[in-house]
């Protein structure tokens, strides 16, 4: 398959780069190498690819139609966006510009160009301040709690809307709490693993009781992979998430049990913008995707922490 990969150079867009090129496919990828995190990460991310990828914006709109252009795409996976909820309160505007008006920039590009398959990363923040759990993706998300969640919303909004118009099939995948290799230095995983390695103290935000689905980056790529064969005609919304949930108390227990050191707790405020509990229903992405999460939260650390040390040596 020719498929396009937006945010081909990042955490998620990497391994999957890596998946649809050790599987055969003709993959192409889309990043732009800008101050969001340091060029140099995603620089080494793409290393094993580097002459697929792209460097360029999704809003540079002459760029979208010569990529177009000389490729002759049948699906596009669009993972580029500006990540995290705290950032967001921060720069609500600049997350709106990349997030919603660069998704509508991409499909703008697709019509124009007649591809007509689109997946597209969404997120558990859609889901905000819904206290009913599991999230099922036929729940009301209308009290996103941060400009990231709002502008992921709004995204699957735009394409609900010109799903019909120009005809594009598309599939909306909401990640939850991605980690891995490669996961961004800023995420709770990655600066609790430098912290404990370190002996310095972690950032306990609030008393620990805040829950998580986190999602092992190769469980979310079997989902991705699987999203993108049977992309269809149709718009359709699935959940990938691990469906075990993990407190940040035990969370941080478990990073020092895989780093084999006992973790340094600062408690601190709860912060703006989070949620206290995410949990998905991934029922609908069994039945229709075939995803069954493989790598429980213990042996994912230690693969993390595993990375982690290789990149430090």
């Amino acid at each position: 398959m020719k498929v396009l990969v937006t945010g081909a150079a990042g955490f998620i867009g990497s391994h999957l780069m890596e998946r649809l090129l050790a599987r055969g496919d003709d993959a192409v990828g889309l990043d732009w190498y800008g101050d969001n995190y340091p060029p140099s990460i995603k620089r080494q991310n793409a290393a094993a690819f580097a002459d697929r990828v792209v460097e360029g914006d999704i809003l540079n709109v002459a760029l979208l139609d010569d990529l177009f252009a000389k490729h002759d795409f049948e699906a596009v996976v669009h993972l580029a966006a500006l990540p995290g909820v705290r950032p967001s309160i921060a720069e609500p505007g600049r997350y709106q510009a990349v997030n919603v008006e660069g998704t509508a920039q991409i499909v703008d590009a697709m019509h124009r160009a007649g591809v007509k398959r689109l997946v597209f990363a969404s997120s558990s923040s859609v889901y905000g301040r819904n206290e009913e759990r599991p999230y099922r993706e036929t729940d009301r998300v209308d009290q996103p709690a941060s400009p990231y969640a709002s502008s992921k919303r709004a995204g699957e909004l735009l394409l609900t809307t010109l799903h019909p118009i120009f005809q594009i099939g598309v599939t909306s995948l909401r990640y939850f709490t991605v980690y891995g290799p490669r996961q961004r230095p800023e995420m709770a995983i990655h600066k609790f693993v430098k912290a404990v390695e370190e002996g310095t103290p972690i950032p306990m935000f609030g008393n620990g009781e805040t829950s998580r689905d986190y999602t092992y980056v190769d469980d979310i790529i079997d989902g991705t992979v699987a999203a993108l064969d049977r992309c269809d005609e149709r718009f359709r919304i699935y959940n990938l998430g691990d469906n075990r949930p993990v407190t940040l108390r035990e969370l941080i227990d478990k990073v020092g049990e895989a780093v084999g050191k006992e973790p340094i707790i600062e408690e601190l405020e709860e912060q703006a913008g989070d949620v206290q509990h995410t949990l998905a229903c991934i029922d609908q992405a069994a039945a229709d995707l075939g995803y069954a999460p493989k790598v429980p939260i213990e042996e994912g650390l230690r693969r993390f922490v595993d990375w982690y040390r290789a990149q430090e040596a």
